[in-house]
């Protein structure tokens, strides 16, 4: 089952990508049966629904995806966005050597404000993108609230997985010896199209993961590549803090970005990105400077 959040007419709605063009509208859906969901965001955090009656549906909250803007399925997280840095070895190797490969997970986030819509036009101040990057990246949405999180329990707490691009500022995030300011431009954060329901995938450590620059295969990996996996990712962040119903953790990129390139092929005005994971889709930007 794929969720999706949209807007029409200049309305943001949620609901579910049924395959094909249709959409079925659960913001009217629920609507109508006397109980507001404003947001996919808080039908996560509602837990109450079931995925058998959702099938089922009527036909007359269908819309045509080639009528609606599609948004990020999370427009505005309640938190920043959690990452995951050189969680594939390659990709450790390229950004420095052998050296570089983390004991423990390296975290660090993205602003809320970073997150875009698949399909996009991603528009960056010029003086601030000469060493503009992707990576590629399986996101997990985290489904219910949980603190200390043992790692055999973790993936009870997965509500689904999306895609997202990773966008660098190379040379910022040199200056400013982490990883925050580079990594946090507005828009930044392109995220979708869809989150596909854990139900769905029948193992998440199994899944092909490429991207490509106006057609040129760039990275291609697999996320059984991962140093650390999923219920580690979720165990070591819930520690200390409290995962909430909508929080994304974006797993690390393979190798492959464009600073891994010699010479580095960074961004230019116009270059279209494209990242394909199998199940969730394809998601596009187009980038421009300004």
């Amino acid at each position: 089952m794929k969720f999706v959040s949209f807007r029409n007419h200049g309305v943001s709605y949620f609901g579910i990508w049924k395959g094909g063009n249709q959409i079925v509208n659960l913001s009217a859906y629920y609507q109508d049966q006397g109980n507001h969901i404003p947001d996919l965001r808080s039908f996560i955090q509602s837990g109450k629904f079931d995925l058998a009656e959702l099938i089922d549906v009527a036909s007359k909250y269908e819309v045509n995806v080639e009528d609606v803007q599609l948004e990020a399925p999370i427009p505005r997280p309640s938190k920043n966005v959690f990452c995951v840095g050189k969680n594939y070895r390659d990709h450790a190797i390229e950004m420095g050597s052998e050296k570089d490969i983390p004991a423990h997970p390296m975290i660090f986030t993205k602003a809320p404000t970073t997150v875009s819509a698949p399909n996009s036009v991603l528009a960056f101040e010029n003086e601030l993108c000469e060493a503009l990057d992707y990576e590629g990246e399986l996101a997990v949405v985290i489904g219910k609230q949980g603190k200390g999180i043992k790692s055999d329990e973790a993936m009870d707490y997965v509500f689904g997985y999306t895609i997202i691009n990773d966008i660098t500022e190379r040379d910022i995030q040199k200056k400013h010896g982490q990883f925050f300011v580079g990594k946090s431009l507005d828009a930044s954060c392109p995220m979708g199209p869809v989150i596909l329901h854990t139900s769905a995938v029948l193992d998440p450590h199994q899944l092909p993961i490429k991207t490509m620059v106006n057609g040129e295969l760039r990275q291609s990996g697999n996320t059984s590549d991962f140093i650390f996996d999923i219920p580690e990712l979720i165990h070591v962040l819930s520690k200390g803090m409290t995962l909430e119903a909508g929080d994304i953790i974006a797993t690390g990129t393979p190798a492959g970005v464009g600073k891994g390139f010699k010479p580095p092929k960074f961004l230019r005005d116009g270059d279209v990105v494209e990242i394909q994971i199998e199940g969730i889709g394809t998601l596009r930007n187009e980038i421009r400077k300004r």
